[in-house]
């Protein structure tokens, strides 16, 4: 499937860039998962404080909808590398939430509402 071949390169280059520099010894799934975390606070940073209406005016301006992108692209790449080091098929993985997610949103009760599974 072209998707998975899609998702197989990036994870290859990323690999590769770590591989070249000797940085495999570090990355344990904790220190992985560790790094997800912070990356993924990096990305929230942009948008403290920000009203949505802050926040949409944040993402037309080039040079921060930049750097938000290159936030988000690490949160990426730590992931791809967690799902390599644990030998986890992540587009499988994916395909496989969003079927639990319909069973547990189903369109009939969670159209237009923003409520847990459980309060539905």
């Amino acid at each position: 499937m072209k998707h998975n071949d899609d998702w197989k390169s990036l994870r290859d280059e990323i690999v590769a860039f770590r591989d070249a520099r000797d940085w495999a010894q570090f990355h344990t799934p904790k220190n992985l998962a560790a790094g997800i975390s912070i990356e993924a606070a990096e990305l929230l940073e942009h948008f403290l404080w920000c009203t949505d209406d802050g926040a949409r005016a944040l993402i037309r301006n080039k040079v921060r909808r930049k750097q938000i992108a290159e936030e988000l692209a690490d949160v990426v790449n730590y992931a791809l590398l967690l799902a390599n080091a644990m030998e986890i098929d992540l587009p499988a993985e994916i395909r496989r939430k969003i079927r639990i997610n319909a069973r547990k949103y189903p369109v009939r009760k969670s159209k237009g509402i923003a409520k847990k599974y459980t309060e539905l």
